[in-house]
C-alpha cells in the first residue's frame, strides 16, 4: 500500500542521516538533532533532555494503559576491521551498510515508522516513542534520565536486532570488584599470608560454582572472574589481591539477590560497581505473550543487554537485524528487514489494540 511505502522511505533517508553522523555514546548531540528535525516537519510535538526525544502518538490519557516504544541511537566506535566507511550510508546487493545499521538504527526508524503509522489515530492505550542516548554504555544520561518525566507504561517495546524473535528475559549484568586480605611478609622466609592463595581458594569456588535457581528462559546464572591483581615485589607476600567478577544473573535473581548467594560461599569482600544493571522478564499471562503466540513469534530469552535493564516495567526485545552484525566490521542491515520489522511492530500493536478494546 501507499502509506506503507512512504513509511518504508521515510524509515530509510532517516537511517541514513542517522548513518552519516557520528554519534558515539555521549555524544549524540548531532542525531537527537535530526531525529527533532523528522519530528518537526511532521508536525509531530516532541520533548528532549539531554539526548534523549520523545513524543506522543495522541493526546495522555490516564486512565488508558501506556506502550512504551524504544530504541537507541548511540553507536560504539567502529573497529579496525571496516573496508568501507563507517559513516557513508551504502546501499549493495540489498543491504545498507554503515555504523549504527543494524544496532540499532534499523529497529530504531522502524519503531519510529510504525508511530507515524498510529500517529493521531484513536488508540486504546497511550502509545509514546522514545529516541534514547547512551544505551551502549548503559549511561546515567540514557534513557534512565528520562523515566520519571515518562508516564509509567504497561509494556515497553525495546528496539533491537533480534531477527524478529521476541526476547521475554533478559539477563542483567553485575561487576564485582572481590579482595582478599593476607599479610605481608618476606618470600625467603615462612612469614605472612599470602593474599595470592586465599584468592587463589575462592577462585577456585568460583570456577566451579553453581547458582541455585535457574531461569525457564534464561537458564544459568554464571560468575567468571575476568581480572586479577597482586603483588609489586617479588620478595615480598602479597598482603591483597583484587579481582574481578563478572556475574550474568537472571530473572531468576534480583542482583541483589545472586550477590548474597555469592558472599555466603566466598572468603573475600566483595563490592558490586553497580546494582542497575537489573535482569528482566514479562510476567506470566502478560498480553504480549498471547500475542506473540497468536502471531507465531519465536519468544526467547536474551543473553545481551539492552535498555530493558533500565526500564521498571514489562518489556520485551524485537527488531529487525541480526544481533551478531552489532559491533562487527562494515555492519550493515538488510532492506528487507527494515520493511518486515515496519510490518511486525504494526502487527503487533494493531493486535494489541484490538485485544485491548475487546476488554474494554
Amino acid at each position: 500500500m501507499k502509506e506503507f511505502k512512504l513509511l518504508f522511505e521515510d524509515a530509510v533517508q532517516l537511517l541514513k542521516e542517522l548513518i552519516s553522523t557520528p554519534s558515539y555514546s555521549k555524544e549524540e548531540n548531532d542525531t537527537a538533532a535530526i531525529l527533532g528535525r523528522f519530528f518537526s516537519n511532521r508536525s509531530i510535538p516532541f520533548e528532549r533532555s539531554g539526548n534523549n526525544l520523545w513524543a506522543f502518538a495522541n493526546a495522555f490519557h490516564p486512565e488508558l494503559p501506556t506502550i512504551w516504544l524504544n530504541s537507541h541511537h548511540d553507536t560504539v566506535k567502529p573497529n579496525a576491521g571496516y573496508t568501507l566507511d563507517p559513516f557513508a550510508p551504502v546501499e549493495k546487493d540489498g543491504k545498507l551498510f554503515g555504523l549504527g545499521s543494524n544496532d540499532a538504527g534499523g529497529p530504531l526508524v522502524s519503531l519510529i515508522a510504525a508511530f507515524c503509522y498510529f500517529y493521531g489515530k484513536d488508540l486504546p492505550f497511550n502509545l509514546i516513542i522514545i529516541a534514547s542516548a547512551e544505551e551502549e554504555i548503559s549511561g546515567p544520561n540514557g534513557i534512565a534520565s528520562i523515566i520519571n518525566q515518562l508516564p509509567a507504561c504497561e509494556l515497553a517495546i525495546v528496539g533491537e536486532p533480534t531477527l524478529l524473535d521476541m526476547a521475554v528475559a533478559e539477563k542483567g549484568l553485575m561487576v564485582i570488584d572481590a579482595r582478599s586480605h593476607g599479610k605481608a611478609g618476606h618470600a625467603a622466609r615462612e612469614e605472612g599470608e599470602n593474599a595470592l592463595y586465599l584468592a587463589l581458594d575462592d577462585l577456585i569456588k568460583i570456577r566451579d560454582f553453581q547458582f541455585k535457581k535457574v531461569s525457564p528462559f534464561l537458564g544459568k546464572t554464571k560468575v567468571s572472574a575476568t581480572v586479577i591483581q597482586a603483588g609489586k615485589q617479588h620478595n615480598v607476600v602479597p598482603d591483597l589481591c583484587e579481582f574481578t567478577l563478572d556475574v550474568r544473573v537472571t530473572d531468576a535473581y534480583t542482583l541483589e539477590e545472586a550477590l548474597d548467594e555469592l558472599a555466603s560461599n566466598l572468603n573475600c569482600d566483595l563490592k558490586p560497581r553497580s546494582l542497575r544493571l537489573q535482569s528482566s522478564h514479562v510476567p506470566e499471562g502478560h498480553l504480549i505473550l498471547d500475542i506473540a503466540k497468536d502471531m507465531g513469534i519465536k519468544t526467547y530469552g536474551s543473553p545481551t543487554l539492552s535498555d530493558q535493564a533500565l526500564i521498571p516495567y514489562p518489556s520485551v526485545k524485537i527488531g529487525p537485524g541480526d544481533s551478531a552484525r552489532s559491533h562487527t566490521a562494515d555492519e550493515f542491515i538488510y532492506l528487507n528487514e527494515i520493511q518486515n520489522g515496519i510490518s511486525k511492530y504494526i502487527a503487533i500493536l494493531e493486535s494489541y489494540s484490538k485485544s485491548v478494546k475487546s476488554a474494554l
